[in-house]
């Protein structure tokens, strides 16, 4: 950056008349002596500078310093920027997190700043108490993530959870050993939050709960639901 300032400098000062260029018209001087002819050919070219050029020399001169140091710090705090970004970058690479409430039919997420959207929800049965086996229909309560985002070929997007995680699995052998299952009862598996079909959108506005246990969205809806949350988001599920 600062070499580019020298031609600019030159260039300035031809045009203010800082600095005069003259030539002198050649003298030609031919001796003839005893010892031969002598031939010599005398130009003078004269250079002369003004005291506002020399000032601007002076100048310039003493700014170079400083700005090699302002281009090195500029350049220091764009690297830092640039790592700042980075790490802001993969701190929110997944800032949302989802909260079923059951007795609200709502699904609401969440992001670093607070709320960020709600959506109408229904289920698999009007028991809307804690999953407790394979075929009862409930939703299960707890804690869980989504392990898959898939297009089903019936709802289309869907976002596979993690259930059975330890902790289901935990309740339901504590339920097991008190006697409340049967010895032959099974877990189940195959939760999800996934849109109804295209058609029947009007299930969710009629609290229509129709899924095996799923939680359901509204088809367009579940498309934007689908669009932004990544695999790895946290899913609660709460009565």
């Amino acid at each position: 950056m600062e070499g580019a300032l020298l031609p600019l400098l030159f260039l300035q000062a031809i045009k203010n008349n800082y600095f005069t260029l003259n030539y002198f018209k050649p003298r030609y001087f031919l001796e003839i002596t005893k010892y031969g002819i002598s031939f010599e050919l005398m130009a003078q070219i004269r250079f002369t500078m003004k005291p506002r050029l020399l000032t601007s020399i002076a100048l310039l001169a003493a700014l170079i310093p400083v700005m090699s140091f302002m281009h090195a710090s500029s350049k220091k705090k764009l690297m830092n920027d640039s790592h700042d970004n980075k790490r802001s970058l993969a701190r929110s690479e997944n800032p949302y997190y989802i909260i079923v409430d059951k007795s609200d039919y709502e699904l609401k997420v969440y992001d670093e700043e607070g709320w960020y959207a709600t959506y109408p929800i229904v289920f698999g049965s009007k028991d809307l108490s804690d999953k407790m086996r394979e075929g009862d229909k409930r939703t299960p309560n707890g804690s869980f993530k989504v392990i898959l985002k898939k297009i089903h070929p019936k709802w289309g997007p869907e976002l596979l959870l993690d259930y059975p995680n330890d902790e289901s699995v935990q309740k339901f052998n504590e339920r097991k050993a008190k006697g409340i299952l049967p010895k032959n009862a099974k877990i189940g598996n195959g939760i999800a939050i996934h849109a109804t079909r295209p058609q029947e959108e009007w299930t969710i506005d009629n609290f229509y709960n129709w899924t095996d246990g799923c939680v359901s969205v509204k088809y367009t809806e579940m498309k934007d639901l689908f669009s932004y949350i990544p695999v790895g988001t946290s899913v609660t599920i709460q009565p």
